[in-house]
């Protein structure tokens, strides 16, 4: 484990505090946004007022005109989604805007969301056989999250009387958005003229609906005063977040640090389900929620079994009904959970061995893993390891493998993908993504081609840089810092997430105390001295396996990389550090 200082960001820090901000917050701001060059406000201020307007989008008009018209006729009308997090927060806000700010009726309304399993990602074969064999064909088909290359099943759809509305935000084919789409929705095409390529599907599929408010409200469909989108924006913030795109744009800020607020005001009787789940009554939710207690949740359901219940579980209209779909979900989260840990064990003793050979790359083949569980495992791996991962597992057609892929920061991972189908087009069948994360289906027997491609494509990218996992950090904090006030004061700069991570400090401590705890005893809670005083201190998942010996002793020194965080017992709130690494002896 490497630990460096996070570069700095010199005119930005100085800029900073001019504009009023504290020394250590001007800290934190100019080690994220290193080549950031815009407005300061729009980054630490973020509201409403910074979200561009959709017609911004290309093909957002002609879309807006298209669904107001179905609106007005009464034509039927399918939503597609994947059933990750993005697809399934980008289903409830679409089925939402369409039933009740724009008064459709729920039975003129087919959701089709693909099985992670049985179907795949995207608008693939058999999702596409599914809604063609519907008794009632939809007549417009609004996609999110996915579509953009799928310009195969698209012309079916087309050809079956279908107006196919593509929104997305996945990196296009180098053959452009598919032409049989009545309209393709993504910031990422050449001739779109939107300023932030990235945001999430949920997000592009929020700005479509504002803009077909607001065709509806030129149609005469809708009175002029009727009511913005701005309260779906809980559902873009959890999207937003789970699908891991940055967090240091404005728009970005602005729909999480909205969505949060709406989502803390509990009008929902999903969120309220949440806060009985996770006994967290009188607590906010924040970013670091969405990341890893309430999008696992809607993710597991995908990955275990099938994604309704979680939509189910969103649009949920009473309490009773959100906490029984919740349960569901925790129970998959829970199974997932063990599933996960058994295949990254595997993962993990076959990546050491490529490591050693020498590969820049990790192509991890699980034919016993649950193919619901690979994308975790490859972020596991690229933890662990520092290089760029892809976890395989056999699909549903028995020729081929499916698998997830995750990158690294200096590496785009769908660029490479793309590299290997321009040199030699047969070794992918399929694949789609961004720069941070892919997934993707192979030929069985071409397996050890497609590793070696894989290889090359990494280290044209990477060239002879040295890879290992890294943990950037903000440095030491004095004495004086170690206070509630001080994480009040680093909160301020909240919401924190991909490419604005959370602050994270460094520093030695001696143990005083130091004990496995959890219902499977694999965290460590310590007691630090460091400063004249004593702090308490959680290491979440330090141990591989209940019952490994402790790393510590008492009187052990340790070069200790934390977070400050705020521990609430029985309405006390004192400082505790969460602890990201330790080592003894500053090792």
């Amino acid at each position: 484990m490497l630990i460096k200082p996070r570069p700095r960001n010199d005119k930005l820090h100085a800029q900073a505090l001019e504009a009023g901000l504290t020394p250590l917050q001007a800290h934190i701001v100019a080690g994220r946004l290193v080549d950031f060059a815009g407005d300061l406000d729009r980054i630490v201020n973020p509201a409403l007022r910074y979200i561009d307007h959709p017609e911004l989008l290309q093909d957002s008009d002609k879309a807006a005109v298209r669904i107001a018209s179905a609106v007005r006729d009464g034509e039927r009308i399918g939503i597609v989604t994947d059933y990750d997090v993005d697809g399934v927060t980008s289903h409830a806000l679409i089925h939402r805007a369409l039933t009740v700010y724009f008064n459709y009726p729920t039975t003129s309304i087919d959701s089709f969301i693909g099985h992670r399993v049985n179907d795949g990602y995207g608008v693939s074969k058999k999702l596409t056989e599914r809604i063609l064999s519907q008794p009632e064909l939809p007549a417009v088909i609004i996609t999110a999250d996915c579509g953009s290359s799928d310009e195969a099943q698209v012309i079916r759809l087309q050809q079956a009387g279908i107006d196919v509305i593509v929104t997305d935000h996945h990196a296009l084919p180098v053959t452009g958005p598919p032409s049989s789409a009545y309209a393709v929705i993504n910031p990422l095409r050449a001739d779109c003229r939107y300023p932030d390529t990235t945001v999430a599907g949920c997000m592009i599929a929020w700005l479509l609906m504002a803009r077909v408010r607001s065709q509806l409200i030129e149609d005469g469909q809708l009175p002029a005063d009727a009511p913005k989108l701005s309260k779906e924006l809980d559902y873009v913030s959890l999207g937003t977040v789970a699908d891991c795109v940055s967090i240091g744009t404005p728009i970005n800020r602005a729909v999480v640090n909205v969505g949060l607020s709406q989502m803390n005001a509990l009008s929902r009787p999903c969120w309220q389900a949440m806060q009985t789940l996770l006994n967290r009554s009188g607590q906010q939710f924040c970013a670091e929620d969405l990341a890893f207690q309430i999008g696992p949740r809607i993710n597991a359901r995908s990955r275990m079994a099938d994604p309704y219940a979680a939509l189910h579980f969103l649009l949920a209209s009473d309490h009773e009904n959100a906490l029984r779909y919740l349960k569901l979900l925790d129970s998959d989260n829970q199974d997932r959970k063990f599933i996960e840990r058994d295949m990254t064990e595997t993962a993990k003793q076959r990546a050491a061995s490529l490591v050693e050979q020498g590969f820049s790359s990790l192509v991890i083949y699980l034919p016993e893993g649950h193919p619901g569980v690979q994308g975790i495992v490859a972020s596991r791996l690229v933890e662990a390891f520092g290089r760029p991962a892809i976890v395989l597992c056999d699909s549903h057609e028995p020729a081929q493998l499916t698998g997830s892929a995750r990158g690294i920061a200096d590496l785009h991972l769908r660029d490479a993908l793309q590299e290997i189908v321009d040199a030699r087009p047969e070794l992918l069948i399929k694949f789609g993504g961004h720069k941070h994360a892919a997934g993707l289906a192979i030929e069985r027997t071409l397996l050890n081609d497609f590793q070696v491609a894989f290889e090359q494509a990494v280290c044209a990218q990477l060239g002879d840089r040295t890879l290992a996992p890294v943990i950037w950090t903000d440095g030491a904090l004095p004495a004086e810092s170690f206070s509630l006030d001080t994480l009040a004061e680093l909160d301020r700069l909240q919401p924190f997430g991909r490419e604005f991570e959370a602050p994270i400090f460094e520093g030695h401590f001696e143990v005083v105390g130091i004990r496995a705890v959890g219902a499977e005893p694999i965290h460590l809670s310590l007691q630090l001295r460091a400063f004249d005083a004593v702090w308490s201190a959680i290491w979440f998942r330090a141990l591989e396996a209940a019952g490994d010996p402790l790393p510590f002793a008492p009187g052990d020194t340790i070069h200790c990389v934390y977070q400050l965080n705020g521990n609430t017992f029985r309405g006390k709130t004192t400082l505790q550090l969460i602890v990201r690494h330790a080592a003894k002896n500053g090792v």
